[in-house]
């Protein structure tokens, strides 16, 4: 195991590797950029969807829809450099929600943020394999298999670190920026020189009956899916190299620009298109085979899409180990996801992170349609108690705070304006999230409790009672007389004051029970063999039951009890596969016993 461990996973990196393993503002755009960047892919289909269930001259709202989005996404992406600055430790939502608003709040934005890194990458996945079957019609119908298999290949890339797995990035995000930008670019002058005659469904302005605010609302709130992502960077300031907080701000700055660029880009010739959704082409296909034609660019555009779409879902596996290790640090999830594996990540938050984005994956069938809406409310309940706790942060610095707090104050309005949407309109498909965010609070506040009592029972009093034993009773467990127990007992005799032997004879090898005896007296006269009867296979109970008369008798004369469990070790690994696992599942239920010590002996076979 620990060969194939080194195949997938690398050799282990030292601790103290300093700078050499963080990630630089070209890498850093790479990995934790490529969710905000590849939502260009659904954005504006999100926004078309909601808008022709009315009617297809309904298109046009999207470019005013558009740059109400532009307006939040700036306004997020100010606050977050001011949130990176004032909090470079890292942890975002989390960490400015418990710090200004209380720990309740915190907990909120914190587990809504679990959920949402979770469909980040069952989105991003999905999304990717739809682009991949909308270029191959022969996988169509396979969209699970394929997001799954994305999803373990971005799991093992991350557990080889972040250098590792920024330098895989690198090529699939930068292809999709360049061939984007081209096809904004050429999109653009095609229609300038006149060779991209208007087909749009309706010109701006025009009057389109039956449309509503709820409706223009809901396409607004489908839209800002797009700005999902835009929290990450935040979240991993402890990944850049130094100056952390300089390079993480300036990294945020130029994703939330080509992010900007590109939604409005594909909104406007998507619209100038006149394109309409297709079940099984998406939008930004038919926009780039309208730009480019049928051509090399087109599948081209097409591959780096179906590549930036598949990635994007590493920006969970960065976002989700760090605001793990900031939740294990307060106590409120288990501590092992503060430790790092042997590449110098948070392994066990990378690994949990792959199976609950498989779960949602076989849930919701890899549709993107229907994972959107919860992938919102997800992602806007941490923005705006975010924004609420800057506003709060602000407050509390006194002076000028007010005119600091503006991009906070604006980006609160309109995630607190999303999330109402979301209640109101689109309560049907975001149900699940409200129950499964109580759980999880329940869980944190479980694991917090634990945690305190542990520490209050732990601690040292001012005055230590000392207490001075007068013996200590050593129980061997022997199966059949053979060489490991010859080494146990004459270990047992060099720490205790008192031997006993225990034997469990079955039904099944009851023929043996005298032959046992005879060969136990022979090689240990003076030491008593007690033989327990049981009328079951397991000789676990009755091993327990023993155990726990002796140890009641020996407290009684003031003495410990110590069990003995003798066992024999391969020469070879794997070869432990071959024999029963008696003996751990022994230790594992006496350890659950109180005033007993188990005690392991272990016998090395030689071949």
């Amino acid at each position: 195991m620990d060969y194939i461990k080194r195949i997938l996973v690398g050799k282990p990196l030292k601790s103290g590797t300093g700078d050499d393993h963080k990630l630089s503002k070209f890498a850093a755009l790479a990995m934790l950029s490529s969710d905000a960047l590849s939502s260009v892919a659904y954005g504006t289909e999100q926004i078309v969807l909601v808008l022709v269930t009315l009617s297809t001259a309904a298109i046009w709202y999207s470019l005013p829809i558009a740059l109400a989005v532009l307006v939040l996404l700036i306004s997020l992406t100010l606050s977050y450099r001011q949130i990176i600055h004032a909090y470079p430790q890292g942890g975002g939502a989390y960490v400015v929600s418990s710090q200004n608003l209380g720990k309740n709040f915190g907990l909120i934005a914190g587990s809504s943020l679990l959920i949402d890194y979770m469909l980040t990458v069952a989105v991003s996945v999905s999304a990717g394999s739809e682009a991949i079957t909308s270029a191959i019609p022969e996988l169509y119908g396979h969209q699970v298999a394929i997001s799954v298999i994305i999803v373990l290949v971005l799991m093992l890339m991350n557990l080889r670190g972040l250098r590792e797995s920024a330098s895989f990035l690198m090529f699939p995000v930068y292809c999709f920026i360049g061939v984007t930008a081209l096809l904004i670019v050429v999109g653009v002058v095609k229609i300038l020189i006149g060779q991209a005659p208007f087909h749009a469904t309706s010109a701006v302005g025009q009057a389109i009956p039956g449309v509503s605010v709820a409706l223009l609302l809901r396409s607004f709130s489908s839209g800002s899916a797009s700005l999902t992502g835009v929290e990450a960077i935040s979240n991993a300031v402890p990944f850049f190299k130094k100056p952390r907080a300089k390079n993480a701000a300036a990294t945020l700055a130029m994703m939330s620009i080509i992010l900007g660029c590109f939604f409005c880009g594909i909104t406007f010739l998507n619209y100038w298109y006149g394109i309409v959704p297709e079940e099984k082409v998406t939008v930004l296909s038919q926009v780039a085979s309208h730009v480019f034609g049928k051509n090399i660019l087109y599948i081209l555009f097409q591959f780096a899409t179906a590549m930036i779409l598949a990635v994007a879902a590493n920006t969970g596996f960065s976002a989700f180990p760090m605001l793990s290790f900031n939740l294990a640090k307060d106590k409120y999830m288990p501590h092992m996801y503060m430790e790092r594996g042997d590449r110098l990540g948070y392994s066990n938050g990378i690994i949990t992170l792959a199976f609950g984005a498989i779960v949602l994956l076989f849930i919701f069938q890899g549709s993107t349609e229907r994972l959107i809406p919860l992938y919102s409310i997800g992602v806007f309940i941490p923005f705006a108690l975010s924004q609420s706790g800057m506003v709060r942060h602000w407050n509390k610095q006194g002076g000028v705070w007010f005119v600091k707090a503006i991009p906070n104050i604006i980006g609160a309005i309109i995630s607190y304006a999303i999330i109402i949407i979301l209640f109101v309109f689109r309560m049907a498909d975001i149900w699940p999230f409200f129950i499964i965010m109580p759980i999880l609070l329940y869980v944190f506040y479980a694991i917090h409790k634990h945690y305190i009592s542990v520490a209050e029972q732990l601690r040292l009093r001012d005055e230590i009672q000392e207490h001075e034993f007068s013996g200590n009773t050593v129980v061997v467990l022997v199966g059949n007389v053979t060489q490991v127990d010859i080494g146990a007992i004459n270990y047992a005799r060099s720490i205790g004051d008192h031997v006993i032997a225990m034997h469990v004879a079955t039904d099944e090898n009851k023929s043996k029970e005298e032959e046992i005896k005879q060969e136990f007296s022979r090689h240990f006269p003076d030491i008593r063999l007690s033989v327990v009867h049981s009328s079951y296979r397991s000789i676990v109970g009755p091993v327990v039951r023993y155990v726990d008369l002796v140890s009641k008798n020996a407290r009684k004369h003031n003495f410990t009890t110590t069990v003995l469990v003798p066992q024999f070790v391969p020469n070879r690994r794997w070869q432990a596969v071959l024999h029963n696992q008696t003996s751990l599942r022994i230790r594992y239920y006496l350890s659950w016993r109180e005033h007993i010590v188990v005690a392991n002996y272990s016998y090395h076979l030689k071949k």
